[in-house]
């Protein structure tokens, strides 16, 4: 499980038994959350809820995005330098689940606009990129990530505010291919910083919100 930064509880002797966090990762809980399952240990979520203030402007959340997707690239390039001892350490399911979840989401992130311009060329101008024959099958697989992909986002994104009761937030869900652009800008910055910064931690300005936290 790549855990996220919010809410964790260890046991101290766990951490000291794995020599703690990678200083040098950027985003080092989701590599901690590896190196347990490596080692054999297991992750639990507790039935709870956590509130924090989440990024309101744009260009703080961007510069959060890259440092949390240049992390993922940093997790994914260590634990892959031997891929044997991966799948012997973690097994084959947990070696599949790192390569879609830590994999996976960059990957997404940095596709995502070339099958936009794939879709554009091809379904609005009528460009057959690759020649007719691979330019049909480009266009289709285009098309189909885009309806699937975005679709089934918004409808996740739309799900949990609902299934929570906070009905306000539910429409918000239908800007998830204006969220997917974002991402995509923030993959693309976060690879660019680490081939130039790879141990710059940009840190997110917090106390910018107007609005009270409440349960």
């Amino acid at each position: 499980m790549p855990l996220g930064g919010t809410s964790n509880h260890f046991r101290t002797s766990v951490l000291r038994a794995i020599h703690g966090w990678d200083a040098f990762n950027v985003t080092e809980d989701a590599d901690l959350g590896i190196r347990l399952a490596r080692l054999g240990y297991r992750a639990m979520t507790l039935d709870s809820t956590t509130f924090e203030e989440a990024t309101n402007r744009i260009g703080n959340w961007v510069k959060q995005r890259s440092r949390w997707l240049k992390g993922y690239m940093q997790t994914w390039l260590v634990h892959m330098r031997n891929p044997r001892a991966l799948f012997r350490h973690a097994g084959f399911r947990g070696a599949l689940a790192f390569q879609l979840f830590i994999g996976g989401a960059v990957a997404s992130a940095l596709i995502n606009p070339l099958l936009w311009c794939v879709f554009i060329a091809s379904h609005i101008w009528g460009v057959a990129l690759l020649g007719p024959a691979y330019g049909y099958v480009l266009a289709r697989a285009s098309l189909m990530s885009l309806i699937a992909g975005n679709t089934l986002f918004t409808y996740l994104a739309m799900l949990g505010p609902y299934r929570r009761g906070w009905l306000e937030l539910t429409p918000y869900g239908l800007t998830a291919p204006f969220y997917w652009l974002l991402i995509s800008i923030a993959a693309y910055r976060a690879l660019w910083q680490l081939m130039t910064r790879p141990f710059h931690w940009e840190k997110t300005q917090h106390g910018t919100s107007n609005f009270p936290v409440t349960p």
